[in-house]
């Protein structure tokens, strides 16, 4: 039984990708997966890292929480809106207060390479956009994707990342969006 982590970083429960969440969820419960979910908005913490990693910062319940979700998975399944081609901001803070060294990573001494702490996980990028797809890909080279998949998650050690993209939302008809709907409830029955 594979074991999926969902992380919603939009700050809207109101949102499609909340919509996208539940839709990947109802899909892997399906099929018979464990699944947990975090909700960003959720989780009561201060995004900023005011020290950097010159200072450790202690950690509040929900991201020591979020922590042991993170290595309990197997598979985590990030769903987020495209803004000014990056994540939301408080997804951003997740990251940075979560992804720490001497959990995410390991600094070698002396070195400028790192241990990786999640190696042997996989994880699937469902984002939205208010643009087409192809149109973010061929003309801004997908930022949000480099910085997710490149920047942060094979950083880390997670090397196989699949991304699915969607867009645009903001013009988009309720037969798209349940559409999507479908395709990303198949995802979860596929544990994909």
């Amino acid at each position: 039984m594979k074991k999926i982590l969902i992380i919603n970083g939009h700050p809207d429960k109101k949102s499609f990708n909340f919509g996208l969440s539940e839709a990947y969820l109802k899909g892997a419960k399906n099929s018979g997966a464990e699944v947990k979910v975090i909700n960003i908005r959720e989780l009561d913490f201060n995004p900023n890292l005011e020290y950097g990693y010159r200072k450790r910062k202690e950690l509040e319940p929900d991201l020591m929480d979020a922590q042991a979700k993170l290595n309990w998975a197997e598979h985590l399944v990030w769903i987020y809106p495209v803004w000014w081609s990056s994540v939301p901001a408080i997804m951003k803070g997740f990251i940075d207060r979560v992804f720490l060294p001497g959990f995410a990573f390991n600094k070698r001494e002396g070195s400028l390479f790192s241990d990786k702490c999640f190696s042997g996980k996989t994880a699937r990028i469902i984002c939205t956009l208010d643009q087409p797809a192809w149109y973010y890909r061929w003309v801004y080279g997908n930022p949000s994707h480099n910085a997710m998949k490149k920047g942060t998650l094979n950083f880390i050690g997670i090397k196989r990342v699949k991304s699915t993209t969607i867009g645009p939302i903001r013009l988009s008809k309720d037969n798209f969006r349940e559409k999507w709907l479908k395709k990303i409830e198949k995802l979860g029955e596929m544990n994909g």
